[in-house]
């Protein structure tokens, strides 16, 4: 056996008895989404009555273990972009939100915030002694450079890759074996309306580009629609398995990319077996921390770099609520603001905000007057581009308050079109 085995051994415990090394008052930090810990998450969970204020922070959340009214005493959630998993703990009050930036969440923990303890989903440790955070590195590095407890919970189906998400054993105080399923995040279900939007989409972006792509409907649909492009490079938040699939049909290659050129690079993926057996030892891609991917000037540095994103309404000035309903928290900003500002500064870039014309059924416009009582901005009426429906283009950056108006109006359902107008000249805006 050699010595990194010997290590390895030496710091294997049950997930029991890593949880074990979890005190009361301890903030915790796990990775995005399917980089959390399963087996110590449900151990942790398991021993939730020993223990009292015990914080989890994390960004997208997946397993609803801890979110009950009863189990925030003893181990609550601080959620930096709120999921299905911890939405309604975060609105009824048990769970707390922190506003940020993607791209600063290391920066905010550095200067605000403990890090008692980390816990990730890693790749079987090399013969080197090195695993990978190839599932999540994000802000996770700057909680390693604080944290007294570091759970590695290595699981065979976490593929191993390159970049900044190598960390040594030397570094690790607890390692945990854990076989179960990673849980899938599978390509939806593309309805007409996204299909056309991608189209739309698609048509303004030329061969060579640089890309980041969120998840959802339209981003995966503009993916589909990208399949006939040539030279296409990505760099981005979360590698999906839409974006797998403009590698394997031979749109993106990375060749033209301005900064990295050759790296497909991202700080979290997210998707089914077959995106991380793409990823596994793929010299292509590089997964890197978050205030490297995400920071504004990094991305600017690409030309022709190219933002797209989904929202959930749009004001007649062009601010872009993507990320409640209301008051009432739905996710988070995420990267999306991170990567509009990047693009912004990018030689020939381009940012598009996407949503289908209407909600509910039909009856809800999401091209609005003004944003509900409440909601929170997420794009900037100075930092958006394009916005983008089944109805149509409007180009907003660089235009007039009346130019935009009237161009929101254009890309809105014929049916509320009226109302908008009529909104818009009580506004003195046409």
């Amino acid at each position: 056996m050699d010595k990194w085995q010997e290590k390895y051994q030496e710091k294997l415990f049950s997930a029991d008895n890593a949880a074990a090394a979890i005190e009361s008052g301890d903030h915790i930090w796990f990775p995005v989404g399917v980089g959390e810990p399963h087996a110590f998450l449900k151990a942790l969970v398991d021993r939730k009555e020993e223990l009292q204020n015990v914080t989890i922070n994390q960004i997208l959340p997946v397993r609803p273990w801890y979110y009950d009214e009863e189990t925030a005493p003893h181990i609550k959630h601080n959620s930096w972009f709120t999921s299905g998993a911890s939405r309604a703990a975060v609105n009824g009050g048990w769970a707390d939100f922190t506003p940020n930036y993607f791209h600063e969440v290391p920066k905010l923990l550095r200067n605000y915030w403990a890090a008692d303890a980390v816990g990730v989903v890693v790749s079987p440790m090399d013969e080197h002694g090195y695993f990978s955070m190839s599932l999540g590195c994000d802000y996770v590095w700057e909680a390693l450079k604080k944290a007294r407890k570091v759970i590695f919970e290595v699981n065979p189906q976490a593929p191993r890759c390159f970049g900044g998400c190598q960390i040594h054993i030397s570094q690790v105080t607890h390692i945990v074996e854990c076989n179960e399923p990673l849980p899938d995040l599978p390509i939806p279900v593309l309805t007409e309306e996204d299909k056309i939007i991608g189209g739309y989409v698609a048509e303004l972006i030329q061969d060579g580009s640089t890309l980041q792509v969120g998840y959802g409907g339209v981003p995966n649909a503009v993916c589909q629609a990208l399949k006939e492009k040539r030279d296409l490079g990505v760099h981005t938040e979360m590698i999906t398995e839409g974006i797998m699939e403009l590698f394997e049909c031979g749109a993106a290659n990375n060749s033209k990319k301005t900064l990295n050129p050759g790296k497909l690079l991202g700080t979290f993926a997210w998707g089914t077996s077959k995106l991380y057996e793409f990823m596994h030892n793929n010299p292509m891609i590089e997964m890197h921390p978050v205030d490297y991917t995400n920071d504004p000037y990094i991305i600017g540095q690409h030309d022709n770099m190219i933002a797209i994103n989904a929202t959930i309404e749009v004001d007649l000035l062009g601010q872009c609520c993507s990320e409640s309903m209301g008051s009432k928290q739905w996710s988070g900003t995420g990267g999306q603001a991170d990567f509009f500002k990047g693009a912004n500064r990018s030689k020939g870039g381009k940012g598009f905000v996407t949503t289908p014309a209407t909600a509910k059924r039909g009856t809800v416009s999401r091209i609005v007057p003004t944003l509900q009582n409440g909601a929170m901005v997420t794009t900037s009426k100075n930092d958006v581009d394009h916005v983008v429906t089944e109805f149509g283009v409007a180009k907003l950056r660089g235009q007039t308050a009346r130019q935009r108006a009237t161009a929101l109006i254009s890309v809105a359902h014929p049916d509320f079109r009226a109302e908008l107008t009529a909104a818009a000249q009580k506004m003195n805006l046409i």
